[in-house]
């Protein structure tokens, strides 16, 4: 017998079920189905928890949200706790077994360092109140398996006391989940060394996934891992981003309620917006070619003032529009004709998914990529 999820919930399952001979009655049929019955419904009542620390951008929680909508596809019963610090999003039409646990926010400064968005408290009361609401979720919720979003130890390590907990139950099955692309490696290899993170994933994690594909960015190779990390690693290829599309609770045309006049569409996304400002200026006064709209994203984290200028600018052009926020830009994208974009690895990857011509614009004021 193989265990499959160690938990309190626990399911085992066989290489295969027992051999029958060949004068097997028709009851030990029946049993084996009846098993195998009762094998997919123990496997579809899991309980799984995402984490993604959302400091920066969207990347990361929709890419959490992408991976939990898959997952209720293969496990309709599986609940899914997404754990979120970032509230924006929240109200996208969710599966009924799929909810959302919202932390205080964070922003990430111009100098990579962590601060509190709303809350005028000091930076580590802020992670105490994020780590223990954490901790006391997971205490409750006890999930089979727990996929950690791109930080080992969380924002400002909170996530050390639930990873410490995990592990001393032996429940749960803790799995890190990576883009392939972090940061240039002298900086990754630098940041993993301040925060230890080899040390954690060789102490905490059953498991390392990353979404990429080794023939492409070999992670290992290039941020010169470690072997006992290295053996942990599972290659698990690049999101379809198209795929989004089909969890949409409406099919309503976004273009049709901007009351566009007919033409192509030229598309101008800056993530959330924390840094895009600037890009999102020169696309606003730029000339459009003939017979050409142009649609501005903001993002949630551009300042309101910045978006004030930007709405005053499309105020004054028949062919442009803008919008503060879209819960899923795709809707956008996948009707573009080309796209200028800031360099977000999440919004690059929505790009190359959708086959879309682009202008991408790197950040230069966000500090390292890798939180």
């Amino acid at each position: 017998m193989k265990l499959l999820v160690k938990s309190n919930r626990t399911i085992r399952c066989s290489e295969g079920l027992p051999h029958q001979p060949e004068e097997a009655n028709r009851g030990s049929i029946n049993t084996r189905q009846r098993l195998q019955s009762q094998l997919s419904n123990q496997i579809s009542s899991i309980r799984i928890a995402l984490y993604s620390h959302d400091t920066m951008g969207l990347g990361h929680k929709r890419r959490n949200l992408l991976i939990a909508q898959t997952l209720v596809r293969v496990l309709p019963q599986a609940s899914i706790l997404l754990i979120s610090g970032m509230e924006e999003g929240h109200s996208v039409d969710l599966p009924a077994n799929i909810d959302y646990l919202s932390l205080p926010a964070l922003r990430k400064e111009i100098n990579g360092q962590y601060q509190p968005r709303r809350l005028d408290m000091p930076l580590q009361e802020l992670i105490a109140i994020r780590s223990q609401v954490i901790q006391a979720a997971m205490k409750t919720f006890t999930p089979d398996l727990f996929l950690v979003d791109n930080v080992p130890r969380g924002a400002v390590r909170e996530l050390n006391p639930t990873l410490e907990y995990l592990r001393a139950q032996g429940q749960t099955r803790c799995v890190l989940g990576l883009r392939d692309v972090l940061d240039e490696p002298r900086v990754v290899q630098r940041e993993w060394l301040r925060a230890r993170n080899e040390e954690a994933i060789a102490q905490y994690y059953d498991a390392v996934w990353v979404y990429g594909d080794p023939n492409v960015f070999d992670l290992v190779q290039e941020y010169r891992l470690s072997p006992e990390v290295a053996a942990k690693i599972r290659y698990a290829g690049y999101f379809d981003q198209r795929q989004r599309l089909q969890y949409l609770a409406s099919t309503e045309d976004i273009l049709v309620s901007l009351h566009l006049p007919p033409g192509k569409l030229a598309l101008c996304l800056v993530g959330g917006g924390q840094d895009g400002a600037n890009l999102a200026q020169m696309f606003a006064q730029a000339a459009l070619p003939p017979d050409t709209n142009g649609v501005i994203l903001t993002g949630p984290f551009m300042s309101l003032k910045q978006r004030q200028q930007l709405h005053d600018r499309a105020a004054a052009h028949s062919r442009l529009r803008v919008l503060d926020y879209l819960e899923e830009p795709t809707q956008l994208l996948s009707q573009a004709d080309c796209v200028v974009s800031m360099g977000g690895y999440n919004t690059t990857c929505e790009l190359l998914s959708f086959g879309k011509r682009s202008l991408i614009v790197p950040s230069l004021d966000c500090g390292p990529v890798i939180g």
